[in-house]
């Protein structure tokens, strides 16, 4: 009896032990909500965004298609100036063949030796191609291209010599001159020829083109950057009143700014979509005038279409300058916009 009042009283002194549940639910509580929680907030965030700017886009269908197509057209300028520059450059061969070097083989190097001359010049580097011509055909070819046949008959000898011609691999002027000193010291050369000034205008043809391209690129981006950022300032100021009252509230300027950043890229996914089909379109429709006229010099050309690699760039560049060109507009009015 004793023993037991005593365990009693030790109980009604001594402390109870805390509850460890409770401790460790406020220290849940002070650590806030969990990674998944604020992921799944922050993906709701956005899809909410993302049908918010597809239903006012929606609404205004009209508009919305003839501002992406305004953008289309100007995307499709640059793009296809260069598809057709790339389709030009495949016309009777590569750019190469405009730069060949001619190597002219001493008179008495029979048909064996420029065979062998040409096979081992082909497995040289900076070369892509290497052909010989014999002596007889080329005076076959010289009479049927000067329309001396019958004088050339009356010759005793055959004047000219066997040839081999010598594709490079690039176009350019110190490299070719380094080529053709290298293909004049081999044996039975007695000659080799390189045309530079076709080279050298070559060559600038080609780079007018590229800065061609290019500044038209700038420009049409430049004028894309300005379009976006008009149509997303007059989106701006019809829900002006709305965003007022959101920065009012407590709304901060990444929640304000969302909306408008997806209504700029799906403007450039818009626009990347019918920039792509009318460059189809359009090469298409060209096509059929090209075959006719390769058709007529008893070519096989054809242009080429759009490759998949070089639409998809097309498709996320629009992507990228609508969201760049919403990103400016907002940046420059959202400051207009804080309350007073």
């Amino acid at each position: 009896m004793s023993a037991t009042r005593g365990s009693k009283v030790s109980e009604r002194v001594a402390p109870k032990a805390a509850d460890p549940q409770p401790a460790r639910k406020k220290h849940d509580d002070d650590d806030g909500p969990g990674f998944s929680m604020l992921f799944r907030a922050w993906v709701e965030a956005h899809r909410a965004s993302l049908l918010d700017s597809l239903k006012r886009l929606g609404k205004q269908p009209i508009g919305s298609f003839f501002t992406c197509l305004v953008m289309a057209v100007a995307l499709s300028l640059p793009m296809g100036l260069s598809l057709l520059l790339n389709n030009v450059e495949r016309l009777g061969g590569s750019w190469q063949r405009a730069a060949q070097i001619s190597l002219y083989l001493q008179l008495d190097a029979d048909s064996s030796q420029g065979e062998q001359l040409s096979n081992q010049i082909k497995g040289m580097a900076g070369v892509a191609d290497a052909e010989f011509i014999s002596r007889e055909k080329a005076l076959e070819e010289f009479q049927q291209q000067s329309g001396l046949g019958e004088a050339l008959k009356e010759l005793p000898d055959n004047p000219l010599p066997g040839v081999v011609l010598v594709t490079p691999n690039e176009v350019d002027k110190a490299t070719l001159e380094a080529l053709r000193e290298r293909l004049s010291e081999l044996p039975k050369v007695q000659q080799a020829q390189l045309d530079l000034v076709w080279v050298e205008r070559l060559a600038a043809i080609l780079k007018l083109g590229d800065r061609f391209v290019f500044g038209l690129t700038v420009l049409l981006v430049s004028a894309l950057l300005l379009v976006i950022g008009n149509t997303i300032r007059l989106h701006i100021e019809n829900r002006r009143i709305e965003i007022e009252v959101i920065k009012l509230v407590g709304g901060t300027d990444s929640y304000v700014r969302r909306p408008f950043l997806y209504m700029g890229a799906l403007y450039g996914f818009g626009a990347g979509v019918l920039s792509w089909g009318v460059l189809a379109f359009g090469l298409n429709w060209l096509n059929d005038a090209v075959v006719g006229l390769a058709g007529l010099y008893g070519s096989s050309f054809a242009l080429a279409g759009v490759p998949v690699a070089d639409g998809l760039s097309l498709l996320l560049g629009a992507v990228l300058l609508g969201y760049i060109g919403a990103w400016i507009a907002v940046a420059r009015h959202l400051r207009e916009l804080s309350p007073k």
